[in-house]
């Protein structure tokens, strides 16, 4: 596939492929997807699960910062698709005894945990404590056939290879060939190969299905659900025939007489057990925090923690000063801003990626740049520069504007 010839065929299968794919964007896409989905969601097609804003690992965050990265995330996602989350897809999987009671208070009744955190029975959800809020088990033994990185699906020979590019064109034009083959070995990538590949792992992933089904029915004694649980971006990003696997496996599994349905329509069912008491917990290496807290990352525990208190303290003096006023206090850009900036800068994706060593020094520069913004912002508010912090607030904003309706008149007392 070196080969010019090679190459050029590749190329005019790609230029094709990126062709059809500009016209379903201009065609469906191009003025955003909260109108796709919210078709969806409104025909109860799909559920939407929702989360804190930047995904921050909430068991390590301040409690305040935590109600109100929860709440804010909540209401981000009424605002673009008119529907607020019931239940959460908590960042990490990561859950803290009594979380649930901050959920229950926040509207959230069911949010997703790891399947270790129930020992492994993830046949039912289960009540957490004494509320009434559900806890969803991702079931392993089925998750693990796509995510796993040593067996999983989009690793298998025949699929495009992520990490091999082209430099001159810019194309990925290898399969993966083997798990220890250098980029310059591999094969070169051949559709009709990874079709095959993709029509094999559909069967095996909904043979798996049912067999668990089955299984685990028997041993609870009554209908058992299996929680498969993916994050979006393998979906065509690293696994580019991902998208196809999933819509084949959507259609084959009603084929197989496999229910398919939302974690909602398995709670209104009622696969739902008895109460549990739920460790403290993540998805991550050992199923515990360590990713998120452990010796590699103590720093980030430190900044984190030093820059929450400094930012919430900054904010709370600043609505102080309006309310002394006795008017409403009015919308506070230089607030917000700080508090988008902490938001930032406690992003669980930081440590991870610095514990997993990918882009740690990426994800230093990113943590520590919004640290400084946060610090920035507040110094010239607390040492009464105002006109000079809303300046720098403004200057962050342009690059760091997301989240729009964030309020930090919101921010609990």
């Amino acid at each position: 596939l070196r080969e010019p010839e090679g190459l050029r065929q590749f190329g005019i299968r790609e230029y094709a492929e990126a062709g059809s794919a500009i016209e379903e964007f201009t065609t469906h896409w191009r003025h955003g997807a909260s109108g796709l989905l919210r078709q969806l969601i409104d025909a109860e097609t799909i559920e939407l699960l929702g989360g804190p804003l930047s995904h921050p690992f909430q068991p390590l965050l301040n409690p305040r910062l935590r109600e109100f990265a929860l709440r804010e995330g909540l209401a981000d996602a009424q605002q673009r698709f008119a529907h607020t989350p019931v239940g959460i897809w908590a960042p990490e999987c990561a859950y803290a005894p009594g979380m649930e009671t901050g959920y229950a208070a926040a509207g959230v009744g069911h949010f997703m945990v790891d399947g270790p955190s129930l020992h492994g029975d993830t046949a039912l959800g289960r009540p957490v404590g004494k509320t009434d809020v559900v806890a969803f088990g991702r079931d392993l033994q089925v998750s693990y056939r796509v995510w796993s990185p040593k067996s999983g699906y989009p690793g298998h020979a025949a699929y495009r290879d992520f990490h091999t590019y082209d430099h001159t064109t810019g194309l990925k034009p290898s399969r993966v060939t083997g798990r220890n083959v250098p980029s310059e070995e591999k094969a070169p990538y051949d559709p009709q190969r990874a079709d095959r590949a993709i029509d094999e792992h559909v069967a095996d992933f909904v043979a798996v299905v049912r067999r668990r089904l089955i299984s685990e029915s028997e041993r609870i004694g009554r209908p058992a659900h299996v929680v498969a649980a993916f994050d979006t971006e393998l979906f065509g990003h690293w696994w580019y025939e991902g998208p196809e696997w999933l819509g084949r496996v959507l259609r084959a599994l009603p084929e197989a007489g496999v229910r398919v349905g939302t974690l909602a329509d398995a709670k209104a069912d009622g696969y739902v057990g008895s109460p549990v008491e739920l460790p403290p917990s993540s998805w991550g290496s050992g199923k515990d925090w360590q990713v998120w807290n452990g010796e590699k990352v103590a720093d980030f525990v430190q900044l984190n923690s030093e820059v929450v208190d400094g930012a919430l303290s900054t904010v709370d003096k600043a609505l102080a000063q309006h309310a002394a006023v006795g008017a409403p206090t009015p919308r506070d850009r230089v607030a917000d801003q700080i508090l988008r900036e902490t938001l930032l800068t406690v992003s669980s994706d930081w440590p991870f990626m610095v514990s997993k060593e990918s882009a740690a020094d990426y994800a230093r520069y990113r943590a520590h740049l919004h640290a400084h913004a946060t610090r920035e912002i507040s110094d010239a508010l607390s040492s009464g520069r105002r006109d000079h912090a809303e300046r720098l607030a403004d200057g962050w904003n342009k690059a760091d504007g997301l989240f729009g309706a964030l309020d930090a008149r919101r921010l609990p007392k």
